[in-house]
């Protein structure tokens, strides 16, 4: 199951950027790969939803979950065979045998509802600002040269004119900068590396 965008047109639109009719099907696109760079940077999908994940099973009797908050959990396996001896506690899952059969590591399969009811406004607006500024290089260059890599001007002389185009190391505006991907990271957990949703 796809999930939904985390910011729609209604939220570009409330931030000022107009979006003509004839837009809808690029600024969706945008909403949806901004959405998607922001729950990768994140580790989680952020809005809420239900994924069945495999961890390895620990030695301790705390087995931690990604995808914080955690709401429920449905179902947890060890190496494909059901246990129900576990109680969700602090974002982890509990259980006094351990997570491990014996000596060697386990398989353990859990399936769990996870993630946030309504989508926080400053995540909404880090999406808007990302899909922004990708719909203003979509019009300025409506020829397909806005899918080039940034070629910013880092210096410029008048005399003989000479120009010297170098870039930020970004691709699109689709990339976070570093301190967005941290602040996402520890806000969030990160870590949701084996995550499929249902």
């Amino acid at each position: 199951m796809a999930l939904d965008p985390l910011a729609t047109v209604a939220d570009l639109e409330a931030r000022g950027l107009t979006v003509d009719p004839s837009e809808t099907g690029i600024v969706t696109l945008y909403l949806n790969v901004a959405s998607t760079a922001v729950r990768e940077a994140a580790g989680t999908s952020i809005s809420r939803a239900t994924s069945t994940i495999t961890l390895e099973g620990e030695p301790g009797q705390r087995l931690k979950l990604p995808g914080l908050p955690i709401v429920s959990v449905a179902s947890v396996t060890i190496d494909g065979d059901t246990v129900t001896d576990w109680r969700l506690r602090s974002e982890r899952l509990w259980r006094a045998a351990g997570w491990t059969a014996c000596s060697e590591p386990s398989e353990v399969e859990v399936t769990y509802t996870h993630g946030l009811a309504a989508v926080p406004e400053d995540i909404v607006d880090l999406v808007c600002r990302m899909v922004a500024a990708a719909i203003g290089a979509y019009r300025a260059l409506g020829d397909g040269e806005a899918l080039a890599a940034d070629k910013s001007v880092t210096s410029e002389r008048i005399g003989d004119y000479a120009v010297t185009y170098g870039s930020d190391g970004r691709v699109t505006e689709m990339d976070l900068p570093q301190y967005w991907r941290e602040r996402l990271q520890a806000r969030f957990g990160g870590g949701m590396d084996l995550m499929r949703s249902r």
